[in-house]
């Protein structure tokens, strides 16, 4: 892996692509800083060697420039943050910037505006990555939650770095820790998926089928399970074009000897708000007029149960609608299953944006043995798809190898 651990980067400008796409309220403030804070000991490791840092990353999905879009917020956090003042450059390719950058001393930092502002960026573009490549002597990805985008900042820039492109320590991080639980899962192996569809779980799900000893699924995707075997599912959420194929995940389930658990009972509503009638009832008996929008009581049990029989746990996605309080007790049990079964010894690894926000939601984020980062990166990483990021720096790292064995040859 082309870590940055071993590289000294005194007196080198280095161009670090960063994921400070963070959430701002109606004024422009930050309302959580966590993806700035984790890439904090790549910009340190940078900046303590004797280097010089320029920070590139994107903000939303703006259509050309949007003031609202602009990374202009972020620059008293991050200085504060890093105990020094951060250059804000405006003009991604005037010779302003160019002149700020090229002025740019050891120990200094500097932050491009949002490089979503230019059409460039998502199109991968050449002249794009050049310029943005002639700011600096040395590449750094850190921004695992973008690396599956062949955008000009994610890839096509690396090939511009020759030998100086390298894994910041959280993209190393993620790697790492994936990879765990793709290729080095002790067994019992447990993987949870849960959310709304399960159009975008299939990857997923038949990638793990071949690693995991139990397939947990919960959310509202488990209506469409429940429908393929059968049972009645009310106004629960159901993809019916997806019934088929979730049939024949169950035989090969079956064949592969996988343990597939799904809810045996339900909370359900007479409508999708939080004040709407409630009940419980059979999973797989759901009335007309009435939907699923939590797990039950025996179904958390259940899956409690084997989520702290398994060494090795895999969460992606909440078992309902968490976000309304009389049907969050299904993902808070999953949740505190994890990180009791964590602190009791096993591996547990948990990604997607509704399942990190409940275990913050709870104050278990510190209690899991890895919290990713990535959404569509890291269900895509689980697919077994080589992202674009990773795979350009993994490229040239590999064509680094060849040279030297071809030399000793």
């Amino acid at each position: 892996m082309n870590s940055i651990k071993n590289v000294n980067f005194k007196n080198k400008k280095v161009l670090i692509r960063v994921d400070f796409n963070v959430p701002l309220n109606h004024n422009r403030q930050i309302t959580d800083d966590t993806r700035i804070r984790e890439s904090l000991p790549t910009i340190n490791k940078v900046l303590n060697d004797g280097g010089t840092v320029i920070l590139m990353s994107h903000l939303g999905r703006p259509n050309g420039y949007e003031p609202d879009y602009s990374l202009t917020p972020l620059v008293p956090l991050i200085s504060k943050l890093l105990g020094r003042n951060v250059i804000f450059t405006r003009d991604l390719f005037g010779p302003k910037t160019f002149d700020v950058c090229g002025k740019m001393k050891p120990g200094e930092v500097a932050l491009l505006e949002n490089l979503r502002f230019y059409p460039e960026e998502e199109k991968g573009d050449e002249k794009f990555a050049q310029e943005l490549a002639s700011l600096a002597d040395v590449y750094i990805n850190d921004a695992f939650a973008t690396s599956h985008r062949h955008h000009t900042s994610v890839s096509t820039i690396v090939k511009y770095f020759d030998k100086n492109a390298y894994f910041g320590l959280l993209l190393e991080n993620e790697i790492e820790n994936l990879d765990k639980v793709l290729f080095e899962a002790e067994p019992p192996f447990t993987a949870i998926i849960g959310g709304a569809k399960v159009s975008t779980k299939i990857g997923v799900i038949e990638n793990m089928l071949n690693k995991v000893d139990n397939m947990i699924i919960g959310g509202g995707m488990a209506f469409t399970f429940i429908k393929a075997l059968g049972g009645k599912t009310g106004e629960s959420i159901v993809e019916d074009e997806k019934i088929e194929l979730a049939r024949n995940m169950i035989q090969e389930v079956m064949l592969k000897g996988v343990n597939l658990y799904l809810p045996t009972d339900a909370v359900i509503a007479s409508g999708f708000s939080n004040e709407a009638n409630i009940k419980l009832v059979s999973a797989e008996s759901i009335p007309d007029g009435w939907m699923g929008l939590d797990i039950g009581p025996k179904t958390r049990r259940r899956f409690a149960e084997i989520i702290n029989h398994s060494q090795t746990i895999l969460w992606n996605g909440p078992m309902g609608v968490f976000e309304m309080d009389n049907f969050r007790q299904g993902t808070k049990s999953i949740a505190i299953a994890v990180a009791s079964a964590t602190i009791s010894g096993s591996f547990s690894l948990v990604g997607g944006g509704d399942s990190v926000a409940a275990i913050n939601q709870y104050n278990l984020s510190d209690q899991m043995s890895y919290v990713s980062t990535g959404g569509g990166a890291m269900l895509e990483y689980l697919e077994g798809k080589e992202l674009p990021g990773i795979a350009a720096i993994r490229k040239i790292v590999n064509s680094n190898v060849k040279s030297k064995v071809n030399k000793k040859k």
